[in-house]
């Protein structure tokens, strides 16, 4: 066979090895997507003990979290996103447990990752107007027309919900708009009582990359250290937005 010939087939070769091993990678991505990783769920846990009040719960979780390689400033952010959603009082008090958490391993010689800090905000729209833009990229729906329902009727609130919850919190890259949508998710399906906002979320769950296996994951979480009346709930009001979608 002449050299050329040889080469030709080399080549082709090459090109099949190529195509079949990034196949091979992309549906091994295809299979991690599937499920949530460890930090995950222990964000779910943390975020879902803290909304119920559990402190006792809440440090063995902390203690599991910061294990599975979660940094202190990723653990103190959710638990303060989770204020927007379950109050003051148990983001404070969750905040504290903590403190208490980090001392209590310091005190065993353990140093945990500190982890980065929220990148300064360049934007020079209002925050109203930034507010507007990150929910419309989370529902993939941007708002037009006239205000509607609870916007209608108070519209003070309606501007709190742009400029704080959605400007003020999800502008800091502490965490993923994922990462936070997770966060809030367990904290509605452990509040109770809020299944249309929990709707909302799910659905913005999966807008945004999250797919129905990981958030049937969530659900697991949420009935191992809550409950199952509570995941009761939560897999009620997923199976209605995944049939939806």
């Amino acid at each position: 066979m002449k050299r050329s010939a040889r080469y030709g087939i080399l080549v082709v070769a090459i090109l099949l090895l190529t195509v079949v091993t990034n196949r091979a990678v992309a549906q091994q991505k295809s299979v991690m997507r599937e499920t949530l990783t460890p930090k995950e769920q222990s964000m779910i846990s943390i975020a879902a003990v803290a909304a119920k009040g559990d402190l006792a719960r809440l440090k063995n979780e902390i203690n599991t979290g910061l294990e599975a390689g979660l940094t202190i400033n990723q653990i103190k952010e959710t638990i303060v996103h989770l204020y927007a959603y379950a109050g003051f009082p148990r983001s404070l008090r969750g905040l504290q447990t903590l403190m208490s958490v980090i001392d209590e391993r310091k005190a065993r010689g353990i140093t945990d990752q500190k982890g980065r800090e929220a990148s300064p905000v360049n934007d020079q729209r209002s925050k109203y107007e930034r507010g507007k833009a990150i929910l419309a990229k989370l529902t993939g729906v941007p708002e037009t027309g006239t205000k509607t329902g609870y916007a209608a009727f108070a519209p003070e609130i309606e501007v709190f919900l742009k400029e704080h919850l959605f400007a003020d919190i999800f502008e800091r890259d502490v965490l993923t708009y994922a990462e936070r949508e997770l966060v809030t998710v367990s904290v509605l399906s452990s509040i109770g009582g809020v299944e249309p906002m929990l709707k909302s979320h799910l659905t913005i769950c999966l807008n945004i990359g999250l797919s129905p296996a990981q958030l049937q994951q969530f659900v697991g979480v949420i009935k191992s250290v809550i409950g199952k009346r509570e995941a009761k709930s939560a897999q009620s009001v997923l199976d209605e937005v995944i049939k939806n979608k």
